[in-house]
């Protein structure tokens, strides 16, 4: 979109961690507001001054909002406003750190144990679960892994298997929410 710009492209204007995103990681998107389609929140943005984040805006949360944690696009879109809330909380740079983190630790399980058919498990684990439980579930892959060599597709359903017991322990579905067709 014209005249649409936004420097960090782990977190963007709307809630979404880009950072996180499969489309992202695999280069199929240049992040918000770097070459990607037009947003109706990035339309938004433009109208109101442009803020960095929407929770900036003195219409936040507008009805935009209403239902956009009911279905997910490339991106699980669950915990949308929650970053939102959580980054205006702790500041921009103390969420950025945290997301640098997971995406450092979703870039190990993608490198060393993904078959080819986990990426976007990992990657709505990765976006759903807590940093401390995410730290935790490496920690049991890791160990688990490296008492015996295993081929890659064993790995990587033990992997799968700790991230879904930690979230169904949360109640945490890992797998996109989309939009019934009619």
């Amino acid at each position: 979109m014209k005249g649409f710009t936004r420097e960090n492209q782990m977190f963007s204007l709307c809630g979404l961690n880009c950072g996180l995103c499969p489309m992202f990681i695999g280069k199929y998107c240049g992040g918000c507001g770097n070459g990607n389609q037009s947003c109706k929140i990035a339309r938004c943005s433009l109208e109101h001054g442009a803020p960095e984040y929407c929770y900036e805006c003195e219409c936040y949360p507008c009805e935009k909002y209403e239902h956009v944690d009911e279905f997910d696009s490339f991106i699980t879109h669950r915990r949308q406003k929650a970053d939102l809330e959580k980054a205006k909380r702790i500041g921009i740079a103390a969420y950025n750190a945290e997301q640098s983190e997971k995406i450092q630790i979703l870039q190990e399980l993608l490198d060393n144990f993904n078959d080819g058919r986990r990426k976007i498990f990992f990657c709505i684990a990765v976006n759903l679960l807590e940093l401390s439980e995410l730290r935790e579930a490496l920690a049991q892959i890791e160990t688990y892994t490296k008492q015996t060599e295993l081929p890659v597709k064993e790995k990587s359903l033990y992997a799968a298997g700790v991230l879904q017991r930690i979230a169904d322990r949360r109640h945490i579905k890992l797998r996109l929410c989309r939009k019934r067709s009619r």
